[in-house]
């Protein structure tokens, strides 16, 4: 196999353009961290939360389902017509959904004084609608493992973005004005892209079947649930911090969390094509073939993560420095970073836990998982920055978070599929070792 095969292996294309994703959205962090204030980087990032746990109704609803209906099938015969018209379906009424919600609040609040909610809401619902078809574009690509054009197209939306802000902040014309109206336009770029390639189907939408909606509908209320309230969990942390201790407090959080991106890079590569390739496993094989895959993904993934994580803590400080600048370097920041790094370590047993939870057909127990996150973590939130006044007492709201799911989730896993977590570990470390052997003797050779 030669260096072009490999470098068009799904695992690799996957991972490069989650690296290359990660790569970019650090460098929007940075160019808002070093041409904001603190306050204004903080409504910024504020209204990206918001946005991201919008979102998630519409992918929670449709990502994973498009996946599970849609994969392996021909958009062009009836079958693939029928799943991928249902999903543009779907995803059109849940967008105009939100516009409507969104234009009702609009009214609602245009005689009052214009506060940050008005930025907000001003915003919200077109940049909600500019990702409409580059989000169908990226299920469907994904349903396909078609992962040389999703990256290219991540790459459209990513490299555009940072250079409107660096040519924004080069002209001194970069504020939370402008930096709404292009992230607005880059996503109407990427969006139109993907359409005229014709890499969207969206003729489909006139030949979907009512029973495949109705199925994906039926099937994605589950996995909406959990993922809206997974959001949920990765946001209440951010909303509280806001809420009690203002807009600096919440940039200084955000800090940590844009850097642990990078830890999260090869997880959410893994979980992308390890859930095209457990789906296919279950739909060809037995429970016991997607045990083997999970092992073997979550496992593996844990032992790369042990240097990563170990490199991470010692460099802590120089990640703060290089992202928010020398004036992040006398804040909590690296307090809390710090704390992330050690909880990712457990956090491929996790996602894998959920992943397989929906592979099975079991999406419930994901949902009363991340309630059970959710109740923990905003508890142990309000209750920590209550008592102490200071971001990071928010490490103890994270941590009950994070206890909670990983027994959760090995407890209702373990009714399906029997398994430990040494075993994972077993698994992990000697596949790690036969790879890194394998990859030695090449070399050798």
């Amino acid at each position: 196999m030669g260096l072009l095969d490999k470098l068009k292996n799904k695992h690799f294309l996957s991972l490069a353009g989650n690296g290359f994703l990660a790569v970019f959205g650090l460098l929007t962090m940075k160019t808002i961290y070093h041409f904001m204030t603190l306050s204004d980087a903080g409504l910024y990032m504020y209204f990206l939360l918001i946005l991201s746990l919008s979102d998630s109704l519409r992918n929670g609803m449709l990502s994973t389902a498009t996946v599970k209906f849609y994969a392996g099938l021909d958009p062009e015969k009836e079958e693939g017509k029928g799943v991928l018209g249902a999903v543009w379906f779907l995803a059109i009424a849940i967008t105009l959904l939100y516009l409507v919600a969104d234009g009702i609040l609009i009214l609602a609040f245009a005689g009052s004084a214009k506060t940050e909610l008005h930025y907000y809401l001003n915003w919200l619902g077109i940049t909600f609608l500019s990702s409409l078809p580059f989000s169908v574009i990226y299920w469907k690509l994904q349903a396909e493992e078609n992962y040389s054009s999703l990256l290219w197209l991540r790459l459209v939306n990513s490299l555009s973005t940072i250079s409107a802000f660096l040519v924004l902040a080069y002209f001194k014309n970069f504020n939370l004005e402008t930096a709404f109206l292009y992230n607005f336009l880059t996503n109407c770029l990427t969006s139109a892209v993907g359409l005229l390639l014709g890499m969207s189907k969206i003729k489909t939408v006139f030949s979907y079947s009512k029973a495949k909606a109705k199925e994906i509908f039926h099937f994605g209320k589950f996995s909406l649930s959990s993922s809206f309230l997974s959001t949920m969990v990765g946001s209440v942390d951010g909303f509280i911090i806001k809420g009690l201790l203002g807009n600096e407090a919440f940039a200084i959080f955000q800090l940590p969390v844009k850097i642990m991106t990078i830890f999260d890079i090869p997880l959410r590569s893994f979980v992308a094509t390890g859930l095209s390739s457990m789906a296919a496993a279950l739909n060809l094989g037995t429970i016991a073939d997607v045990k083997k895959i999970m092992l073997k993904y979550a496992g593996m993934l844990t032992m790369a993560f042990v240097p990563v994580v170990a490199i991470g803590i010692l460099g802590n400080k120089l990640a703060i420095i290089m992202l928010g600048g020398y004036k992040m370097l006398d804040t909590s920041a690296s307090f809390i970073l710090i704390f992330m790094l050690c909880y990712s370590l457990i956090a491929p047993i996790d996602r894998f836990n959920g992943v397989t939870l929906d592979v099975i057909h079991k999406p419930k127990y994901n949902f009363y998982k991340v309630i059970v996150m959710l109740t923990a973590n905003t508890i142990g939130d309000f209750v920590a920055l209550y008592l102490f006044n200071d971001v990071r007492a928010i490490v103890i709201g994270l941590f009950a978070s994070y206890l909670s799911a990983i027994l959760y989730g090995y407890w209702v896993l373990n009714r399906f599929m029997s398994y430990t977590f040494v075993e994972i570990l077993r698994v992990g470390y000697a596949d790690t070792k036969e790879l890194v052997a394998g990859f030695l003797n090449k070399k050798g050779n």
